[in-house]
């Protein structure tokens, strides 16, 4: 393991530490958050220093490193835990999908943590195994929040590039009647994404599914529509 590093990750957090980012921090989450008060720009600028020392290790040891950070439950650790994951998605083997999974159930617990990992970690892991996708699917059933809100986010990255548009509708007629907001926006954010390339069948879904699906997901979902189109989707 790579001496002192967690603590002089730590070190370098709280000496960015910025006042104003801390202060406002909170307002972006309905729930309390644990976090130092650094600018997603200087973490990012962290976990890109700290990842040229680890570099060269394994990945078992690399998503140990991650742990440790995750363990903390700051914000600006489990961000450079979870970039750290992304960065080593050339190593993923299909057995990584548990590790998520759990890192979900165990240390996820506000949008920002889940979207981090989601978006970039688990999407990539899914454009590389997408049998896995049955497995994805099956968060939307979760009792946990943040798995069934991971089940759409996972997509978005690869919906915006035109990849899996039949699972991107399952994934929301799975999460169509959520009553979580969260949830909702992550759906919907999904079909937006998804309507970049695919516009003519996201269009048809929404205007087939608009009389059930909450107005908060709809409203996420047509905003990079034409207006023509927004506003017939959203017309009641």
């Amino acid at each position: 393991m790579v001496r002192g590093i967690i603590s002089r990750i730590r070190g370098d957090l709280e000496s960015s530490l910025d006042e104003k980012t801390r202060n406002s921090f909170q307002r972006f989450f309905k729930e309390s958050v644990k976090c130092y008060g650094v600018k997603t720009s200087d973490a990012e600028k962290i976990a890109k220093k700290y990842f040229e020392e680890i570099r060269g290790r394994g990945k078992a040891e690399i998503f140990s490193l991650c742990e440790q950070l995750l363990e903390s439950d700051y914000c600006e650790e489990a961000f450079i835990a979870f970039e750290w994951a992304y960065s080593v998605r050339r190593d993923y083997d299909v057995n990584d999908f548990d590790m998520f999974e759990r890192w979900i159930e165990r240390y996820v617990n506000n949008w920002a943590k889940c979207d981090t990992l989601c978006s970039h970690a688990v999407g990539s892991f899914i454009e590389r195994f997408p049998q896995c996708i049955v497995r994805l699917k099956t968060w939307t059933k979760s009792d946990n929040r943040w798995l069934r809100r991971g089940a759409a986010v996972s997509l978005i990255l690869p919906a915006r590039k035109g990849k899996f548009l039949r699972d991107v509708l399952e994934i929301s007629n799975s999460l169509m009647n959520d009553k979580d907001d969260l949830v909702q926006k992550g759906y919907g954010w999904l079909l937006k994404e998804a309507s970049k390339l695919h516009q003519k069948e996201i269009v048809e879904y929404l205007m087939n599914n608009k009389r059930e699906m909450p107005r908060t997901a709809l409203r996420y979902a047509v905003e990079k529509l034409p207006k023509d189109l927004r506003d017939a989707v959203l017309e009641k």
